[in-house]
């Protein structure tokens, strides 16, 4: 059990046929039907699907409650237009009608290809037996159902003092830095306030999910929620936020190990920046350079592309007062080679994570991503679109 180890949850997941074989469905609902505090962060991509639109407008309206999430992989339901829209409706409202909350307070999500109409027979059929499938045993299921190209499901629970926090996500590719990377579901049985609840989940996003950088690509469907029971009443605020930032982390961590082609992942930290905005925009653009990233498919410490990715990144910049280290070990400065022991450096390049750090010279501002490698695996999943 994971999303549905705190108490007041259920799930379920099943193959409704949207996809060839493997699970392609899961809802997430309160076991008593009741709305709670939800939580959510979505994509920054104005290019946004329609399950996005309608989340956003029912939490916004209904002051941001919900009591169920629908979800299906397989179809993104994006580049769909009007008739997009009116099925992910549809899909919310069948939901909604098959475990009995109302409308207003079920949410729906989809992942998968992008421009395709959602197979909206395979789905209103596969609808009322989730509902019959929901158990608090079914968190393992809908872990599976949200899957895309994932080879693994994504699960994680923490128990705090006073509560239970657990959660699933989904992500492994068409993942950039620019909320919320992927399609993430937490709940936890602490009471907590709806502002702070949203407080914690963004800032627990951005300081996690929004560090992965797969591939550069904002997905159309990001989404990420967080639902609150209360059954075990107030918690301290300070460890749920913790809580939920732990998590977060493992979660991540776990995405990025299951990225697409991935042999490789980087723990990439640019330090002595400007500013914290323009480390995160020299770390963006290193975490996304082909050239980078194929140099750490090859395990090769080949640093002028660093400095060259993060020379082009228009931030402040001087070449004189940079410097680079792989595993904690200096390999050049002021722009030149130094002396340095590059068979320990081989040897922590080789490793299937890698600590990175460039360093800048300029000022206080740091940030962090997450990179991974790019192979021929990558190339191999993406060339297809089913």
């Amino acid at each position: 059990m994971s999303v549905t180890a705190a108490e007041g949850f259920l799930a379920s997941g099943l193959h409704a046929g949207i996809k060839s074989r493997r699970r392609d469905m899961a809802l997430l609902v309160t076991d008593d039907r009741a709305p709670v505090a939800c939580a959510a962060v979505f994509t920054q991509n104005k290019f946004a699907a329609p399950p996005v639109v309608l989340d956003r407008q029912k939490l916004a309206e209904n002051g941001g409650r919900a009591a169920g999430i629908v979800v299906n992989s397989g179809n993104a339901n994006a580049g769909t237009g009007r008739p997009g829209l009116a099925d992910a409706e549809a899909m919310a409202s069948a939901a909604a009608k098959a475990v009995g909350v109302a409308e207003e307070h079920m949410l729906v999500c989809s992942t998968g290809i992008i421009g395709t109409p959602l197979p909206m027979e395979k789905i209103l059929a596969a609808i009322p037996k989730l509902a019959e499938k929901l158990s608090k045993e079914g968190g393992e299921d809908a872990a599976y159902g949200i899957l895309t190209t994932d080879k693994l499901p994504k699960q994680a629970v923490i128990h705090g003092s006073t509560f239970t926090l657990g959660g699933m996500v989904k992500g492994c590719g068409m993942i950039a830095p620019n909320m919320a990377t992927m399609l993430a579901f937490l709940t936890t049985d602490a009471e907590v306030d709806r502002d702070a609840l949203q407080r914690i989940l963004a800032e627990a996003s951005d300081r996690t999910f929004n560090t992965l950088n797969v591939d550069g690509a904002t997905s159309t469907n990001d989404s990420a929620f967080l639902m609150a029971s209360g059954r075990r009443g107030p918690a301290d605020v300070a460890e749920l936020a913790d809580a939920v930032h732990r998590l977060c982390e493992d979660l991540t961590l776990q995405m990025a190990r299951d990225a697409e082609g991935m042999t490789k992942m980087v723990r990439l930290r640019v330090t002595g920046a400007a500013s914290d905005a323009e480390a995160r925009a020299a770390a963006k653009s290193i975490a996304e350079n082909n050239l980078v990233k194929c140099s750490w498919y090859g395990a090769d410490p080949y640093w002028g592309r660093l400095l060259a990715a993060a020379g082009s990144a228009g931030i402040m910049f001087e070449t004189e007062k940079s410097a680079v280290a792989y595993g904690g070990i200096k390999v050049a400065a002021e722009g030149a080679p130094l002396p340095h022991d590059e068979k320990a450096v081989a040897a922590h390049m080789g490793q299937e994570c890698a600590e990175i750090e460039v360093m800048l010279g300029l000022g206080d501002g740091e940030a962090q991503v997450i990179g991974i490698d790019l192979g021929p695996g990558y190339i191999k999943e993406n060339s297809v679109t089913s």
